[in-house]
């Protein structure tokens, strides 16, 4: 028989039986969609994150506190208060340290802020002049704080595009927070909202304001900028050593302090990102296994239920070959369908999700491919033990059935 007559025989098989051939795509198309989808998400994600760290900059440095130990439980990094003001006005020092260009210390914390009648929770940051330098950003509108309203304490604030919008505020506007009245100075131009925050959704005050009247407490991290991406290295080794010196550390290896990179920020959050969307792709491939093994159970009912059909075949001549190839094509068959089938339906979750949940989907050619791939393959594999059991039936034996 013919490959093009066995197709069409295995065609008019399925067809024959056309509710259980699409339930049994639907194991198929259910995984294929699931790999699609969850890669999508874990793409995006990805990017996102990525974007949001390069858009800091390269020549961004973190210095973030050591961590705390009570009752045997570690506190992560950052938990113990070991930075201070000394250690800002080191790194300030254009002697010590020439090839850092701005310096920026940071406490913040969640508050409400109210203007009116509109109320909005976000992030208010506590921080010096030096913020918007090493935060690579720019004003839309007004004016950044100075040192003297640092020094002085003034309660004046900048807040982002997203949360001046929602509070419909403007440059000269009082807002309270926790109910201290603070006036506007200037808005933030839009940064953009990617992956896990808004970089608009964001307010700032000074330093000492934040300290004295919303948070308290001292410094939880210092930004560091250098002067170009290729004096990273000598800001990083320039800093280091000042704190050291401020710390009175002599040993490197027992610092309180942590400084990193963006590099470093920017290998740790895609090793992350890519292990989770391994994890997920891995658990949606499972349900490509179940799908499989549909495949297959359908097959053998396929086979019992012909039997007779098979003997009468292989007495008029038909050879083993011949009804295997034709048992493996119609699994193949049921397989690249369910794989087309889920193709589209990923490719709707892709367009849909983005716009009903807010969830950003980013598919690409190479993980289609390999769903569907993976789909037939799998299909295959599980039809070829229903095809040797057709292709070994005893013609005898087969008849007998009738």
């Amino acid at each position: 028989m013919s490959l093009l007559k066995t197709i069409e025989t295995g065609l008019r098989s399925l067809l024959g039986h056309r509710l259980r051939s699409v339930l049994t795509t639907l194991g198929i198309l259910f995984g294929v969609a699931a790999v699609i989808a969850t890669v999508g998400i874990g793409q995006a994600s990805s990017d996102s994150v990525t974007a949001r760290i390069t858009s800091l900059g390269t020549n961004l440095l973190t210095v973030t506190a050591g961590s705390t130990v009570s009752a045997g439980v570690f506190g992560g990094a950052g938990s113990a208060n070991t930075l201070t003001m000394s250690d800002v006005q080191g790194l300030q020092d254009p002697q010590s340290a020439p090839d850092i260009a701005a310096v920026a210390p940071v406490s913040q914390g969640r508050a409400s802020l109210i203007l009116g009648s509109a109320n909005w929770s976000t992030t208010v940051s506590g921080s010096t002049e030096g913020w918007l330098v090493t935060n690579t950003r720019t004003m839309g509108s007004g004016t950044f704080f100075n040192a003297n309203d640092v020094a002085t304490r003034t309660q004046v604030i900048v807040l982002g595009t997203t949360t001046a919008a929602n509070l419909g505020a403007g440059v000269g506007d009082i807002v309270l927070v926790k109910q201290i009245p603070f006036q506007v100075i200037g808005v933030l131009a839009s940064a953009g909202s990617q992956g896990f925050g808004n970089q608009d959704d964001l307010a700032v005050v000074p330093f000492t304001t934040a300290q004295d009247e919303l948070f308290g407490g001292g410094v939880q991290r210092i930004l560091l900028s250098a002067t170009s991406a290729s004096t990273i290295g000598s800001a990083y080794l320039e800093a280091n050593q000042i704190l050291l010196q401020t710390h009175h550390i002599t040993n490197p290896s027992q610092a309180d302090f942590t400084i990193t990179t963006q590099t470093q920020v920017l290998s740790t959050a895609q090793a992350v990102t890519q292990t989770l969307t391994i994890l997920l792709a891995s658990v949606a491939a499972i349900s490509l296994l179940v799908g499989g093994i549909g495949v297959m159970n359908i097959m053998l009912v396929s086979v019992t239920e012909r039997t007779s059909e098979i003997g009468l075949r292989k007495a008029l001549g038909a050879t083993p070959l011949d009804l295997f190839r034709q048992f493996v094509i119609e699994a193949g068959m049921l397989t690249a369908l369910g794989g087309l089938l889920g193709v589209a339906t990923g490719l709707a979750v892709g367009y849909v999700v983005p716009r009903a949940a807010n969830i950003a989907v980013h598919i690409t050619p190479l993980p289609v491919l390999v769903a569907v791939g993976v789909a037939v393959v799998v299909g295959l594999v599980f039809g070829v033990y229903p095809a040797l059991r057709a292709a070994r039936l005893a013609p005898i034996e087969a008849l007998r059935a009738q």
